[in-house]
């Protein structure tokens, strides 16, 4: 399992309304994608105008097809510009209860250089699977950047509590 995302960050006075109807003209287009696992089709509008989808793959040729063998990335690039496309390697995902997913939240937090890191994984997964057990949650999943040493844990929600940490996101589509 692979995670990535990128991040197109837009100007204040933007027309975020352009974000949702490309979304909900063209989100479909990568349902039965090969290798993917799930697409979260993601906007926020605070603090910053911002889309940011986010991938789960289940293999890296689905990815490398989609991002430079003609599967869809390269609409982003003639839309938007080339975005830095952050990716992480899966650690595990799990599914939640909820099943319809209206917001994400994504935490990132460094790793310690002194962490023992089957300590660091063993913990984060037991915080993953506590985490779905929970009416809310679509799912989750946790990932890391062993370039960074960066810990992702990104989660879906049916609603979301007031104190969830993390940046918050609004889910427009859900490809699978």
């Amino acid at each position: 399992m692979y995670a990535m995302q990128y991040e197109i960050t837009l100007p204040a006075d933007y027309d975020m309304g352009i974000v949702r109807n490309r979304v909900a003209t063209r989100g479909h287009l990568l349902d039965g994608f090969p290798g993917l696992g799930f697409k979260a089709y993601l906007m926020r509008q605070t603090p910053i105008n911002q889309y940011s989808p986010f991938y789960v793959w289940d293999d890296t040729a689905g990815m490398n097809r989609f991002l430079w063998g003609g599967g869809g990335f390269h609409n982003i690039v003639a839309d938007f510009g080339r975005p830095p496309v952050k990716h992480w390697t899966g650690v595990d995902q799990e599914r939640g209860r909820a099943t319809q997913a209206r917001f994400a939240t994504r935490v990132l937090a460094p790793i310690p250089a002194d962490a023992e890191l089957t300590t660091v994984a063993d913990d984060a997964t037991a915080q993953l699977k506590s985490s779905v057990d929970n009416d809310l949650v679509c799912a989750s999943v946790l990932a890391i950047d062993p370039y960074h040493w960066e810990l992702l844990h990104f989660t879906l929600w049916e609603d979301l509590p007031d104190d969830t940490p993390g940046d918050r996101y609004e889910v427009l589509y859900l490809a699978s």
